[in-house]
């Protein structure tokens, strides 16, 4: 994303930096959803409160915390298909140049779902559609 960082690709993988957000947004939501990520990941178990008349004092929390993780592996998969769809542009920048076959791949995988960014549009559909890859395990698969 950061053109002082990123060996001669455009900033923010637009078209035309500086017109266009590129994937400046989900950037920015992959940070958010990282960062959520950690406040998630305090423990349930270190907020349980005494009950039955102060006779127990230990409450599972196992619900919670199973809901936290169903929150944490939702939001990771977002960010691994922001990593994703960021892989495949940077890929498409550098042809001629080739990855190996795996990684070619996987980005003809993101593809098919998401085609390359060449103007700004909304990328909602295209994170939520690169999740579901790989949620599903179809793009560990191509990578094996």
């Amino acid at each position: 994303m950061n053109p002082f960082l990123n060996e001669g690709l455009p900033a923010f993988l637009a078209s035309e930096p500086g017109l266009e957000s590129g994937f400046m947004t989900p950037q920015v939501v992959a940070a958010a959803l990282v960062s959520e990520n950690k406040v998630l990941a305090h423990p349930a178990s270190a907020d349980s409160i005494t009950t039955s008349g102060n006779k127990e004092d230990f409450v599972s929390m196992g619900m919670g915390a199973a809901l936290k993780l169903k929150q944490v592996a939702r939001n990771t998969c977002l960010v691994l298909a922001a990593e994703a769809l960021c892989a495949a542009q940077a890929l498409d920048y550098r042809a001629p140049l080739r990855t190996g076959p795996r990684g070619r791949r996987a980005c003809e995988l993101i593809r098919s779902v998401s085609p390359r960014l060449t103007t700004d549009r909304p990328l909602a559909p295209d994170l939520d559609a690169a999740a579901a890859l790989i949620g599903s395990g179809r793009l560990r698969a191509v990578l094996e």
